[in-house]
């Protein structure tokens, strides 16, 4: 049996809906209230553009939240564990954002366009509002809204040198992390160089929605010569060059401290923010899961796991679950993320996937490891 997501008006659409039409998308799910193409039919050939060539995506769902004033940086420091204030214009952060228990409620990066201008670019939730009230609350003189801004993917290895016969030269001096406002004819947009891959390139953050279908065709017709392909963010990819994808990965009710995010947060700093208190506490005594890198047993895997598998310690104990499991070219194995016990952790265990077969899982590393 097909499934499929009805496309009507409740749903919001990106400016670059139409292009990803006309390039043959042919799966979407719902991401901050937003349609975003999952599939254009051939995986493998959208893995191998992303690894070996050049990929477009339309992430137009990666919203930001704008905070802007003369406490935006006093309410950017609040709601991070990490902080912004040694943040320079024209860098962005990676920003992991805590609830009052420690629990992550999302993992954004964090643009510096001022210092008293801010964009919040967030993964799924809904962010804008937890700012808004925050800043409401805590009686705070800066404005908290969503900005007219959809940004536009370009990932792979070839991704720099489309930009380049794109733009010119000058891209290749913007750092990892860093950005710059510019403009193709009448295109205004945002260049970042990051992007939710460990191929390299560029996110377009474009802020004029009626452009969409033209920067698109751009980024397009500049990439054909490296053998563009349009794409979506890969679930596989992403696993094997240790990405979190929030939610998919944590549930929603996980702590940056289990995640492995430790060298993302800043909880020695003097500024209180919110979460800090769960997170000393919870830093001191360790954390009670972790979420860990593994390999697992056999035949590959036809598509990525949709719902968790139940994890087993040798006695046949829960001790966890795997969270995502996909078939790995580059590990040319089935490569999953589990997230487990602490002490079951750094050890080898046993799954059972949905459908009742058993698997053995043999422990890489832990998430976020540096290698």
């Amino acid at each position: 049996m097909t499934s499929e997501i009805a496309i009507g008006s409740r749903v919001r659409k990106s400016p670059f809906f139409e292009a990803t039409i006309s390039h043959g998308v042919k799966q979407f799910s719902i991401y901050n209230h937003m349609y975003m193409p999952t599939s254009y039919g051939n995986p493998t050939a959208e893995y191998e553009a992303l690894t070996e060539k050049v990929s477009i995506w339309d992430v137009g769902c990666e919203r930001q939240v704008e905070i802007v004033g003369p406490d935006a940086l006093e309410l950017v420091e609040y709601l991070s564990t990490r902080g912004m204030r040694s943040c320079k214009e024209g860098r962005a952060r990676y920003t992991p954002i805590c609830d009052h228990q420690g629990i992550l409620i999302n993992d954004p990066i964090t643009l510096c366009l001022r210092d008293d201008r801010y964009w919040v670019s967030i993964a799924d939730g809904d962010l804008l509002l937890w700012a808004q009230a925050v800043s409401s609350e805590r009686n705070l003189n800066c404005s908290v809204f969503e900005p007219e801004v959809s940004p536009l993917a370009v990932q792979g290895p070839k991704a720099d040198q489309t930009m380049v016969d794109l733009l010119g030269d000058w891209v290749m001096d913007i750092p990892f992390f860093g950005f710059m406002e510019t403009q193709l004819d009448d295109i205004p947009f945002i260049i970042c160089r990051s992007g939710w891959s460990g191929q390299g390139g560029f996110e377009l953050f474009l802020t004029d929605g009626s452009k969409g279908i033209d920067l698109w065709e751009r980024v397009w017709n500049s990439g054909l010569r490296y053998g563009i392909h349009p794409g979506t963010p890969n679930a596989v990819e992403r696993i094997e060059s240790g990405l979190l994808s929030y939610r998919t990965d944590c549930g929603a009710s996980a702590t940056p401290l289990e995640l492995g995010l430790d060298r993302f947060m800043n909880l020695e700093r003097d500024e209180h923010f919110i979460g800090k208190e769960a997170l000393l506490a919870e830093k001191s005594r360790g954390p009670t899961r972790r979420l860990v890198k593994i390999l697992l047993s056999g035949e590959p895997l036809a598509s990525p796991t949709e719902e968790p598998w139940a994890a087993f310690d040798e006695s046949g104990n829960k001790i966890g679950e795997i969270r995502v499991a996909a078939w790995s070219p580059a590990m040319e194995g089935n490569l999953g993320l589990a997230l487990i016990s602490s002490k079951d952790a750094g050890r080898d265990f046993n799954a059972e996937s949905r459908d009742g077969q058993s698997h053995r899982a043999t422990h890489l590393s832990y998430f976020g490891e540096r290698n």
